[in-house]
């Protein structure tokens, strides 16, 4: 069962590779490029203009998001969703395969993922190793713009998958499920520096830290079941209990979602506004900053 998963979940260079020189890209199997970078690192957009995966499109999460939010990265309406996607040529039987290029090898690419789960479509893959390992493998890449023709996408939306704030403050009371902050350590605890917008470190009471970095390989793709398995035993987090992943802004909480899918667990939610809004929401006896390292 757990290897059927995989198979949905995540797609090998290998497999993408093979599929785009046996059935091409059309309305049967779109790839989307969906890099972000903060302003002033890397521009996504060129980089894509630059060298992209033959026959991918670029989804523009900037674009596809809550524009009227006072937070980053807020789900889009079910509306909203269904247009945008509809105008790169997806419809409700494509299969949608999701990179991004970041270094890391995967980072944006599982929230599109999740996105995609949670209005309804469930052909959806993330691929393994992202942009980076399709480059270091030396499979092809083009300069030339796809322009697909527009497809009726229907969205419904999954409300499980998605938690807000009030349920958030309600489970500090209730622990009807375990809530995941997959940020880094020192974001999580409090001595690392700001994050920015004026944010301070710190993290949800009762929330058990695992940075999602823990799932990926020093090279860029997940690690195995076995591993996700043991790094989820050693935080006590149970797949057989309702679960829950937040982060700064909802987006690398999606490698939780995406890590326990793989493993079976298909209704992992997570918080949209994460740190970025309870920090502003919360009362302040909601919010555990550590100012300094308890290790020695």
């Amino acid at each position: 069962m757990a290897q059927q998963m995989v198979c949905r979940a995540m797609v090998s260079s290998n497999w993408l590779s093979g599929a785009l020189r046996t059935r091409g890209s059309g309305p049967a199997l779109r790839v989307l490029d969906t890099s972000l970078y903060a302003p002033g690192e890397r521009d996504a957009r060129k980089e894509f203009a630059e060298r992209h995966i033959p026959g991918a499109s670029f989804f523009d999460i900037e674009q596809c998001k809550d524009q009227k939010s006072p937070y980053e990265m807020m789900m889009p309406s079910q509306s909203h969703f269904a247009k945008y996607v509809g105008s790169l040529g997806i419809n409700n039987e494509s299969h949608v395969v999701v990179y991004d290029g970041d270094n890391l090898g995967m980072l944006y690419s599982p929230r599109v993922w999740w996105m995609f789960r949670v209005f309804g479509h469930y052909k959806v893959s993330v691929l393994d190793g992202g942009f980076k390992n399709w480059l270091n493998r030396g499979l092809p890449v083009t300069t030339e713009i796809t322009q697909p023709k527009p497809e009726t996408f229907q969205a419904v939306l999954d409300p499980l998958l998605v938690k807000n704030f009030e349920d958030i403050q309600e489970n500090l009371s209730s622990k009807c499920f375990q809530l995941v902050d997959c940020r880094s350590e020192g974001r999580y605890r409090g001595p690392e520096p700001k994050p920015g917008d004026g944010i301070e470190p710190g993290h949800i009471p009762g929330s058990i830290n695992l940075p999602f970095s823990s799932f990926l390989t020093k090279e860029g793709y997940q690690k195995s079941p076995i591993e996700i398995q043991d790094l989820l035993q050693e935080k006590g987090i149970d797949l057989n209990k309702p679960l829950t992943a937040t982060c700064r802004r909802g987006v690398t909480a999606c490698h939780l979602a995406l890590a326990s899918f793989v493993l079976g667990k298909q209704d992992t939610a997570i918080y949209d506004g994460s740190w970025a809004e309870w920090f502003h929401r919360a009362k302040p006896e909601h919010k555990v900053f550590e100012r300094k390292s308890n290790r020695a």
